[in-house]
Parts: C-alpha cells; sequence; structure tokens
C-alpha cells in the first residue's frame, strides 16, 4: 500500500512541548524569519498557547502555528484548559491530540482523544493525532496491530481532516530513532487502516512520523512512500536545526 504519486505536501511540525519563555519564542521566531524561504516543506510550530501570539506576529508568512493540546469542551468551568476556539482566535492551523506524553502523564484514553479532535474540527483546526507503541509491545511483535486499535478509537467521529502522527514512544527524546523501515511499516499500516475509514481520500491524508527526528535523519524517514512528514521535539528548539532540516527534505 503506498501514498498516491503526487502526495500530499510534506509537514515539518516542530513540538516544543513545555519549553520557551512568550519573549523566547518571539526571538525565535524573528530568527527563523530572516533565514526562511520557502520550499517543499510546509513548517507549522506547535508552541506553548502563552507564546502563540507573539510567535505568529514574528514568523514568516506562510509558516503556520499550532496547540499542543485542546480541550474536547466547547467552554466553560474548566479551569487551566484551552478551548479549540481559543486556539483558532489565535491564528492557530493545527493542534496535537494524544500525545504519549498526555497519554501516559495525563491518563489521555482513546475516547478522549478522539473527543478533542472532533471538538478541533468542529473549530476549523486540524487534529495532528498521535499513535504508537512502548518498547514492550514492540517487543512481543505486536506494535502494529497495537498501533492500529489505538488509531481506531483516536479517530471515532472524526472526519477525513486529520493528520496522523506515528509516534513510536521507545524512540522519543531517547536518542533511539526507528529505522526508515521501521517507520514505513507502521505509515503504510496507518494510511490501510485510513484507507478503510475514509476510501481513498486517506491518499492524500498525511501520515507523519515523530521520535529523535534531527536533519541527519529527516530526508530518509520522510522518504518513504507513506510517511508525508514528522512531527519533531528537541530539534525543533534550535533555528539552525529546523533549517538543517529543511535543507535536507529539498
Amino acid at each position: 500500500m503506498t501514498a498516491s504519486p503526487a502526495g500530499p505536501r510534506t509537514l515539518l511540525a516542530l513540538n516544543w512541548k513545555m519549553n520557551k519563555t512568550p519573549t523566547e519564542a518571539r526571538a525565535w521566531g524573528r530568527e527563523l524569519a530572516g533565514e526562511y524561504r520557502r520550499g517543499k516543506a510546509e513548517v507549522a510550530v506547535m508552541a506553548p498557547a502563552i507564546s502563540l501570539y507573539g510567535l505568529k506576529e514574528a514568523l514568516p508568512g506562510g509558516v503556520d502555528i499550532g496547540g499542543q493540546d485542546v480541550s474536547a469542551h466547547e467552554s466553560g468551568a474548566y479551569t487551566g484548559e484551552i478551548s479549540a476556539a481559543m486556539l483558532r482566535d489565535a491564528e492557530c492551523t493545527y493542534v496535537i491530540v494524544g500525545h504519549s506524553e498526555r497519554r501516559e502523564y495525563h491518563g489521555e484514553t482513546d475516547a478522549a482523544v478522539a473527543a478533542k479532535a472532533r471538538q478541533a474540527q468542529a473549530h476549523g483546526l486540524t487534529p495532528i493525532v498521535c499513535v504508537g507503541e512502548g518498547l514492550d509491545v514492540r517487543e512481543r511483535g505486536e506494535h502494529v496491530a497495537y498501533t492500529l486499535a489505538q488509531l481506531r478509537g483516536s479517530l471515532e467521529g472524526v472526519d477525513e481532516r486529520v493528520v496522523v502522527a506515528y509516534e513510536p514512544v521507545w524512540a522519543i527524546g531517547t536518542g533511539r530513532t526507528a529505522t526508515a523501515g521501521d517507520a514505513e511499516e507502521l505509515a503504510a499500516a496507518i494510511r490501510g487502516a485510513l484507507r478503510e475509514r475514509y476510501g481513498d481520500l486517506a491518499d492524500g491524508l498525511r501520515v507523519l512520523y515523530g521520535g529523535s527526528v534531527k536533519p541527519d535523519n529527516v530526508a530518509s524517514i520522510c522518504g518513504q512512500p507513506n510517511v508525508n512528514g514528522a512531527l519533531v521535539g528537541g530539534a525543533s528548539l534550535g533555528v539552525g536545526d529546523v533549517l538543517g532540516m529543511l535543507a535536507a527534505l529539498e
């Protein structure tokens, strides 16, 4: 199973996690603006919510922003949560839902992830739905079945306006990286599951790989038939690394 020959445009989604103050975010945006040239890959910066407005003003044209999480609720007495309407008002294009850290540290279930994705879509945001297995699951050889089950639960009631990010948990922040073949194995399986749900539209959907992506491996990973970009963590924090990844993708 391969993507359509033309394929969707490659997406580099930069997940800053809990890093950079608003002041640092603006400085990062200005630094990128001084060097950025639009190329083959689309770029979106997934910044802490408090930094989104200032970052958007500093970034060069053509670079999108996104949230790192979103509430499943429309509005109301949910102290500390960020609604999809708030993210949209901040000019976000994307929002991450179901990142492995949210699942592990905050106990988010597939049903909760799907509810957040539906709420994002209701406000015109594109959810980046994250799925992936831990080391114990991979060592048992159950990584494909596990990830696809997680995907199906996380897409309940979610339409085709979605990006899926495969992030093997054992390769996040560990320095261990899945091979390009590992990434393609799961991306192809995910593409097949998306085809079952969305039909031929699945060929136009983006499947990202996330887990220790950096300038020296991004091209080989994103060069796979069913991998349409990367969800980048640590290497997203330095403008030099981002420019290096973009150059590699050219």
